[in-house]
């Protein structure tokens, strides 16, 4: 069965490498040992739709274009290598063209982009992006910007939810058939969506706020259930900090420990308060509680609304033990199996649920734009 992953950073952490698309050889992309995606590690993984986050760090909202040059670097990076390696992977714009590239052997990489603020206060650039590829913008990162509130913004809200300019960037994205995703955003966000949108939304990468009641990031039991009942799904993330509170809190108590040093991560003498810290406060988590997750969101709408959104590359490698990387899959999927989900229930998970909210979307899409 195909296995589709909501979330993977792999094209910023690109950019951090300084990889150049089109020029630097693509080999690395085959077999690197290191960060959470690789060719190899994907294959034995059986990962075939990883969507590729095209993140817009928050900094970028106040630049002139709002971030939009960076957004096309990255869509540049990722058209790049199914350039360079079309054997191995291809672009894909709908779920057919997934199983299509699938059959053919090759890895999909899908796009969605991380933040909505590279739309600037122009409908037309939702086109633009739609044009290059993507198929869902995460409304907004870790701060408000000119669409919505953001969940981990301090602010008391700059919008209340959605800003009069956001509810129309919605309608545009249902007509366009854009996915629309909440994850990011603050509950008033997400509750106006729920009501506004004309098609599902997803959450790309989302944890639930039950196992972790610190982190507004997080969802809450009853956004739940009313993603459920507008049928949208789920996509459970693997970061640890969203997955249980007490990783959370052992993040800000070492960031405080650093700044009191006047140390931050990457200093070499904070390598070894680091290693300490981590041998005192050993990781809490593991397969069994991303399957707790995936459990609440079955018992609250139901196994037809959840699937995997792990954020690999995207978290500093603060991942569940036995979750490491994109190779992990089966290992996670056996886990489901001993909790006693059929392999019908697996394979929606695996990637039906996307796949219908996705279709779905573009059939909201293509009735919108018969009128």
């Amino acid at each position: 069965m195909i296995i589709l992953d909501g979330h993977i950073d792999l094209p910023d952490l690109l950019k951090e490498k300084k990889y150049r698309a089109g020029i630097d050889s693509p080999d690395t992309l085959i077999s690197t040992g290191k960060g959470e995606f690789d060719y190899t590690r994907a294959k034995q993984g059986g990962l075939d739709a990883p969507f590729m986050s095209i993140y817009i760090p928050i900094e970028y909202q106040d630049k002139p274009d709002n971030g939009k040059a960076l957004a096309d670097s990255l869509i540049n990076t990722v058209i790049a290598i199914t350039k360079q390696l079309p054997d191995k992977f291809a672009l894909a714009n709908t779920p057919a063209e997934v199983e299509a590239n699938t059959k053919a052997g090759k890895i999909s990489l899908p796009m969605g982009m991380e933040n909505g603020a590279p739309i600037g206060n122009d409908l037309a650039n939702l086109k633009y992006f739609y044009d290059r590829g993507i198929r869902y913008i995460t409304l907004a990162h870790n701060k408000d910007n000119q669409i919505c509130d953001a969940s981990m913004d301090k602010r008391d809200g700059t919008w209340n939810g959605l800003s009069p300019y956001g509810k129309q960037v919605v309608a545009e994205m249902n007509r366009l058939g854009i996915m629309v995703d909440i994850s990011h955003v603050d509950d008033s966000t997400f509750y106006q969506v729920m009501e506004l949108s004309k098609a599902p939304a997803i959450a790309s990468h989302s944890s639930c706020r039950r196992f972790a009641p610190t982190v507004p990031r997080d969802m809450t039991d009853d956004m739940i259930k009313k993603l459920g009942e507008k049928d949208g799904v789920m996509l459970i993330n693997f970061y640890t900090a969203f997955l249980d509170s007490t990783v959370r809190k052992d993040h800000s108590d070492l960031d405080d420990l650093l700044k009191s040093k006047n140390l931050t991560y990457t200093d070499s003498l904070a390598k070894l308060i680091i290693a300490e810290f981590d041998r005192t406060h050993p990781n809490p988590t593991n397969i069994e509680t991303v399957v707790n997750h995936i459990d609440n969101v079955v018992k609250l709408a139901g196994v037809d609304h959840v699937g995997f959104g792990s954020d690999f590359d995207g978290v500093s490698g603060m991942l569940p033990v036995g979750l490491e990387d994109v190779s992990k899959y089966p290992d996670l999927i056996y886990a489901l199996l001993k909790r006693g989900y059929s392999e019908e229930d697996i394979e929606k998970i695996c990637y039906k649920n996307a796949f219908r909210v996705w279709n779905k979307v573009i059939e909201v899409s293509n009735q919108a734009q018969a009128k």
